[in-house]
């Protein structure tokens, strides 16, 4: 039954389904197949998304939409280059700094690359940077966008592994900023390589206007992440305070968006969001079927079968959630792959909100990985570079990414 379920999943993949409709599918027919009552699908499918936690998804996608549509990114980007502009190459160090900033915003990805490339390739062309090499970068640092905090990715495993959302948040910090630091080292390397033009001098005038510039936006992480870990309110009641305070920066500080521009946003939003919950019933459907079967624990006892070496195991076990990253939507591997990893990782040692860590960075470095590279086709839709020449210069910055997953897995600094 379990490999009836796979195959069908994989057919259905290939036949160009969609995510949602190719799990529904095979989980509705290997349900008939293996006499269970297809009255347990709609209500797994239900039970998967009646969860207080998951309202914190439209809101945060929300917030992160309104805060890319107007003047936050650009005034990050400001503050990212007064402080490092200086350096040699020094606009790549600030396309992953301003990543990281807009990171805190968003929570995700795509609005992450969307944002720091539409606004930094143009000046980094004309500043004799190789455009491929610099779209490739902003899409690399994209992926801490679903590392830091606030992040869709976490509050979905949170929900599937019935861990705290918060704990998740706090301990995203240290692994995205060696995300960061790690895509800044190779930016400082190549800089100097290329012969990359420096900025202006550096000046503390500069980054105070800056800053002063930049200050509303900046506080949105501090408001979300000081209310959440304060315990003033939960992470879903911050989501809705993310938007109100991102209506009012954007409507009433900044005045950078109409209210048309809301209710276009707010459509986008749904839209999105509908995607996400969908896929998230029917791989609920899928996770109970496979629990029901026992089917976790039999890969568990398996894996642990083949080795007793826990590095091993480890290793074979970040292969498996990077390869599924390269091919399947983040949101729907981690769905999909929490139920039956879990239990290994705990086995191994691994706590639940370390686990949590590693899956979400390694499904992160798939939004890098063609095919389903949801960074790179946005780096290329937004800068019209040929997605062959983005997928050969995201190749160090991968590397780079994969090296510090491991050193995460293998030797975290907090859990």
């Amino acid at each position: 039954m379990s490999l009836l379920l796979l195959g069908l999943f994989l057919l259905f993949l290939i036949l160009g389904l969609p995510v949602a409709i190719a799990i529904g599918s095979a989980t509705m027919i290997a349900m008939q197949a293996g006499g269970v009552p297809l009255l347990v699908l709609p209500q797994q499918m239900f039970a998967g998304i009646n969860s207080f936690a998951l309202v914190a998804v439209p809101m945060f996608i929300l917030a992160g939409d309104i805060m890319a549509q107007g003047q936050v990114s650009t005034r990050l980007i400001a503050l990212a280059d007064a402080l490092i502009g200086f350096l040699r190459g020094g606009l790549s160090i600030v396309s992953v700094l301003a990543a990281v900033f807009f990171a805190a915003i968003s929570g995700s990805g795509a609005a992450t690359t969307a944002a720091v490339s539409s606004s930094l390739v143009p000046e980094l062309r004309r500043k004799g940077y190789e455009p491929a090499s610099a779209a490739s970068l902003i899409a690399a640092a994209g992926t801490i966008g679903v590392v830091i905090p606030p992040s869709v990715p976490m509050i979905i495993y949170a929900v599937m592994a019935q861990d705290s959302v918060s704990k998740l948040f706090l301990n995203g910090f240290i692994p995205g900023v060696a995300m960061g630091l790690g895509l800044i080292a190779i930016a400082l390397v190549q800089g100097y390589r290329r012969a990359y033009p420096g900025g202006g001098a550096f000046s503390p005038a500069r980054i105070w206007r800056s800053f002063l510039a930049a200050f509303w936006g900046l506080m949105t992480p501090v408001i979300i992440l000081g209310g959440i870990f304060s315990g003033i309110f939960t992470p879903s009641e911050a989501a809705v305070n993310a938007v109100n305070y991102a209506l009012f920066v954007s409507l009433v500080i900044y005045r950078d968006i109409t209210l048309g521009d809301v209710y276009r946003l707010f459509i986008r939003s749904a839209t999105t969001t509908a995607v996400v919950m969908f896929v998230s019933s029917a791989s609920a459907a899928l996770s109970w079927l496979l629990s029901n079967w026992q089917v976790p624990a039999q890969i568990a006892n398996g894996v642990l079968a083949i080795s007793d070496n826990t590095i091993v195991i480890l290793t074979l076990m970040l292969l498996l959630i990077l390869l599924t990253g390269v091919f399947i939507e983040t949101a729907s591997a981690l769905i999909i792959l929490t139920p039956i990893l879990l239990p290994l990782a705990l086995q191994l040692g691994l706590g639940a909100v370390h686990f949590g860590i590693v899956i979400v960075m390694g499904l992160a470095i798939g939004m890098i990985t063609p095919p389903v590279a949801i960074n790179l086709y946005v780096a290329t839709s937004v800068t019209g570079i040929g997605l062959e020449k983005i997928s050969k210069a995201v190749l160090p910055y991968l590397a780079v990414l994969i090296a510090v997953l491991f050193v995460v897995t293998f030797a975290p600094l907090a859990f």
